[in-house]
């Protein structure tokens, strides 16, 4: 035993000094190094301004947070603020405030990672950091399940949505942001101190400011983050969808939402947590904004960006919402000006709800000199004057808010398009709008007349909307030909073809705001979005078909919109089925016609065809003019030689019969180069240039026509220099996608 304790007791000793060497080389490779800054609380606690944000910090229950490792970004408020926070509050001191209100100002103080002043206007994007670009970043507060209600007004229990849509992602704990401006971001998106000002005019801009407060201290080192000091207490800023629904001047905005862009959601998972915490056996609900069978731009109760990643340390979004007065006289006057008395926003189509609540909705940052070059999610400006149209504005945790004492005047309403979208006489139309032409009439730097085509017209001519003829709505078409029509009955996509080619009948496009028909009193042609002309006389319109059955619209009454005029009229415009060829024979038959001696080369031409009335060389359905020399200048064109006939009097040789094959080829040769290939041109100051014609040269190019176009004024020179000129307005005759006019003079060519 003795023997055994002399041996053991050495061994143990070696095995101590061994073990102490062993822990001082561990503490001096591991441990904490002396020249380490001291924790966040303990740095706050050395400089002795911070006592009651400190006593803040114990009773929400950070302090072992902020004494401990981590990493934060913290915005703290000296003692000083404190006590102006007190006064306000009307309070002496933090132990009459609660835990939960400490909660609420610590959190929203403290930002995940430490960033100093040079890091924090850099964005953290997934491709690296982009230097001057951010203005906010996440925080430690977050809203939990709050009491609310649903649509039927029955109180529950809610969670706000994390991400746009009807997604809710369990792990993201929906945290709020707090926005500061630095003179390097502010300078990268040409923003000056006026912008900070705007919304907070009572706080100087320094370059550096934390929503209304001034940084006083920056860049204090801390074990666990770094520190920045602010001369105010930042109280927890609401989103917009806390802010809208605490301001009752914008009730009204707000319902629109609650009644037709908010869902409740059970949510099982927030509901499991929530009872397992608070041992409620209550159920708690995702309060979603979303436009079923539309879009939205956005979640007003989503803290996160678009895609909840860093994207809210760059950008925001942005509400302008109208007060009541201002809303209310606009659902009167314009959402609901023609429905009857004593509708509401639930009789007007979806869409337009949805379209008036997009209109108010910026996916960005508008900032205040920003206006009129920032787009919202329907790609306009913000059609506000910052002086006068904003009566509040708040820069908020997930965006920014603009109170207006009027409405954004979005395009789809004050163009042309809205006169049908707002109308539900006109859904038909308005349908058939949206099929193509939408983009380009609801875009108010573009011009238009536009002719309006009723439900009750679209029937009285044979064609109706009918949803069980496909389950397509593009093809929910049927055509019912109407007593005496030669028209066969159709479904489908061909119904809605020739639906949308008498569509593009009643739609001009002008390529200046002037040339807007502003008046039909007078006598023209214009050309309409399809390509083809449609007249008007004495306040009367009519296309081809309208001409070729003697039935002209009239004018009823008309409507100024922002990008142009519409007028009602009382029958549909029509096009034509027919050859042009059966059109020159009506207008050149009779032998008082001015027309008659080109038709008469025309019939016993070898390139006519007496049975169909087709002329070799034009195609169907494609765009043509032609241009018919009255007899005066076909005398002269037989004189020079051009076209057969006695070359001392003028007068034609119409007999195939006798004509030399020479002059049989000069016929067709003199016909097709009054043909401009391709092409329709009337005397609406539209369209001027060199047209080919169908007449080719020898070595197989085309021939042209220079076309000097003018309002009222139509000038052709051909190929010598020689010109001629439409007659008059009268002489211009509509046909199948193609213009006849008379000319004062035949044009020449060269081979």
């Amino acid at each position: 035993m003795y023997n055994l304790t002399r041996i053991i007791f050495p061994l143990l000793l070696l095995a101590g000094l061994f073990g102490s060497c062993r822990k001082k080389a561990f503490d001096e490779y591991y441990g904490r190094p002396e020249n380490l800054e001291p924790p966040v609380y303990q740095t706050l606690q050395a400089k002795g301004n911070f006592k009651h944000y400190l006593a803040a910090v114990d009773k929400a229950g950070y302090g072992n947070t902020l004494r401990a490792a981590g990493y934060w970004t913290v915005f703290a408020p000296h003692d000083s603020a404190f006590n102006a926070y007190f006064s306000t509050m009307g309070i002496n001191g933090i132990e009459q405030l609660d835990s939960a209100t400490c909660r609420q100002l610590v959190t929203y103080s403290l930002v995940y990672n430490a960033f100093k002043v040079e890091r924090l206007d850099d964005y953290q994007s997934n491709t690296g950091w982009v230097p001057s670009s951010a203005w906010k970043r996440r925080t430690a507060n977050y809203t939990y399940v709050y009491d609310g209600t649903d649509t039927a007004g029955r109180p529950i229990k809610v969670v706000a949505a994390n991400r746009n849509g009807t997604v809710y992602v369990d792990a993201d704990n929906n945290n709020k942001h707090i926005p500061y401006f630095i003179n390097e971001f502010m300078q990268s998106k040409n923003l000056t101190a006026a912008d900070y000002n705007y919304f907070f005019p009572n706080t100087p801009y320094t370059g550096f400011n934390v929503v209304d407060a001034v940084v006083t201290e920056k860049d204090i080192p801390a074990e666990n983050g770094v520190i920045h000091v602010v001369n105010k207490v930042i109280t927890v800023l609401p989103s917009i969808d806390q802010y809208l629904g605490s301001k009752p001047e914008y009730s009204l905005f707000k319902s629109i939402f609650d009644r037709f862009l908010v869902q409740y959601v059970l949510n099982q998972g927030v509901t499991q947590r929530y009872r397992a915490t608070t041992g409620s056996s209550a159920d708690v609900y995702t309060k979603f904004y979303t436009a079923p069978g539309g879009t939205l731009a956005y979640s007003l109760n989503n803290e996160n960006f678009m895609n909840a990643v860093n994207e809210g340390q760059t950008e925001s979004y942005t509400i302008f919402a109208p007060t009541n007065t201002a809303l209310q006289q606009y659902i009167n006057n314009v959402l609901l000006e023609n429905y009857p008395p004593n509708s509401t926003l639930k009789d007007v189509d979806i869409n337009i709800v949805y379209d008036f609540i997009n209109a108010h909705l910026w996916q960005k940052a508008v900032w205040p000199s920003k206006f009129g070059s920032t787009f919202s999610f329907l790609n306009e400006p913000a059609r506000f004057n910052p002086s006068n149209d904003v009566v509040d504005k708040k820069v908020l945790s997930n965006g920014i808010f603009y109170g207006t004492n009027k409405v954004q005047e979005a395009n789809v309403f004050t163009s042309v398009y809205g006169r049908a979208y707002l109308d539900p006489k006109y859904s038909m139309m308005k349908k058939l709008i949206d099929f193509e032409l939408r983009p380009a009439v609801s875009d108010i730097s573009r011009y238009y007349t536009m002719f309006m085509i009723s439900n009750d017209m679209w029937n009285a001519a044979g064609f109706f909307a009918d949803p069980t003829v496909s389950n397509n709505s593009q093809e929910q078409w049927r055509f019912i030909p109407p007593a005496g029509s030669t028209l066969a009955a159709s479904t489908g996509a061909t119904t809605r073809n020739r639906m949308l080619r008498i569509l593009n009948l009643h739609v001009v496009p002008h390529s200046l705001p002037n040339r807007v028909l502003n008046s039909l009193a007078g006598e023209g042609a214009v050309m309409t979005a399809g390509g083809e002309y449609i007249g008007f006389k004495n306040n009367t319109v009519f296309a081809s078909g309208n001409v070729e059955e003697n039935n002209v619209a009239n004018i009823i009454s008309t409507k100024t919109s922002r990008n142009g005029r519409v007028y009602y009229i009382n029958r549909i415009l029509d096009f034509s089925d027919v050859q042009i060829g059966a059109h020159i024979e009506k207008v050149g038959t009779p032998t008082t016609s001015e027309y008659n001696y080109f038709w008469q080369f025309l019939r016993t031409s070898s390139i006519w065809n007496a049975t169909t009335k087709e002329i070799t060389g034009i195609s169907y359905g494609t765009f043509y003019t032609v241009l018919i020399p009255n007899n005066a200048a076909i005398m002269q064109a037989v004189r020079d030689t051009l076209l057969p006939g006695n070359r001392t009097t003028g007068v034609p040789n119409f007999n195939f019969g006798t004509q030399s094959n020479q002059e049989r080829e000069q016929v067709i040769r003199f016909i097709y180069y009054h043909i401009l290939d391709k092409r329709t041109v009337a005397a609406d100051g539209e369209e001027s240039g060199s047209f080919s014609t169908i007449l080719r040269t020898n070595l197989g190019d085309p021939t042209n026509v220079f076309v000097n176009n003018n309002p009222g004024s139509l000038v052709l020179t051909d190929m010598f220099g020689r010109t001629a000129q439409v007659i008059s307005a009268p002489s211009t005759y509509l046909s199948n996608r193609m213009v006849i006019h008379l000319i004062n003079n035949y044009l020449k060519y060269s081979l």
